[in-house]
């Protein structure tokens, strides 16, 4: 174990070589943590959470922090057409049936939200309490286009300091509330390094699946597979300055989900870092009473 953590690496259904940390893999008399990042991200962006779930808190917990095909250390699929979030899902699925998890509360970044949705199709029994953050069964289109925009048009950055300074410049206004700290943290999570330079740790052809998203037509929405999860406790976090998730489209969440949670981020956009102010305590408190409530 390095840092807190192992690594798993386990086959997807098509033979890939895939990846997740594992955090706390003794920790055997409490529900398990699923922790699932955003489209172009890694387990990396759980890495304090994940500590804090571990370690930290009461009861302590086991946490699967999962790499998608085409990020972090897994491998990179020579088909673009397979980066759906489908086949992660059934990725997903596989890892966790290679390591025996049959329940688990899931925590899901944007895309790892989506995937959560899903996850309630293929196998809803797996869920038993969501953690929504920074997305739902409808997202925004200017959240989209800037997404879209700023992976477009990546600067190519020399050295860490040009890193961090390119971050902040794509996403400083959405994120007033980030110490130096923070900005150097998503930097770690986001970039490897390749002959001494940071290089972002996703295949480069995640960018093509954006190109078929027409920007000019309104989202396909997910509120049947929303409305489906009624019955499993969530807590949807939002970004105060999120572009993706609108506070109207929170408000509809709640209206249609009984027993959702909401909390805002203060000064973070999209998506906001988990492991920041009370949130961990937020998280922690939450599947804590998801799991007396089974």
């Amino acid at each position: 174990m390095t840092a807190g953590f192992s690594d798993f690496f386990y086959s997807s259904p098509d033979g890939l070589k895939l990846h997740a940390r594992i955090y706390g893999e003794h920790n055997h008399d409490s529900l398990p943590v699923v922790c699932l990042p955003g489209l172009t991200r890694n387990a990396r962006d759980f890495h304090q959470l994940a500590l804090y779930l571990s370690n930290a808190a009461e009861p302590q917990r086991k946490i699967v922090s999962f790499d998608y095909r085409g990020r972090g250390q897994s491998a990179y699929d020579t088909n673009v057409a397979n980066y759906t979030v489908g086949v992660e899902a059934n990725d997903i699925l596989a890892g966790l049936d290679q390591l025996g998890i049959k329940q688990a509360a899931f925590i899901g970044t944007s895309r790892g939200g989506l995937i959560i949705h899903v996850l309630g199709v293929l196998r809803s029994t797996i869920l038993k309490a969501i953690v929504l953050n920074d997305v739902g069964p409808a997202l925004e289109i200017t959240g989209l286009a800037h997404i879209k925009s700023y992976l477009e048009r990546a600067q190519n950055p020399q050295n860490l300091a040009e890193a961090v300074e390119a971050q902040k410049t794509a996403h400083g206004q959405d994120f007033t509330a980030l110490t130096t700290a923070d900005w150097e943290r998503m930097v770690a999570a986001i970039y490897r390094e390749e002959d001494g330079k940071p290089v972002p740790d996703f295949d480069p052809k995640l960018v093509e699946t954006l190109a078929a998203v027409d920007l000019s037509k309104p989202l396909p929405t997910l509120w049947p597979q929303f409305e489906a999860l009624g019955e499993i406790p969530m807590l949807a976090v939002r970004g105060a300055n999120s572009r993706l998730l609108s506070e109207e489209t929170l408000q509809e969440m709640a209206r249609r989900h009984p027993r959702l949670q909401t909390v805002t981020a203060a000064g973070q956009g999209h998506a906001p870092f988990l492991e920041n102010g009370e949130l961990p305590e937020t998280i922690a408190r939450f599947i804590n009473a998801a799991e007396r409530q089974q």
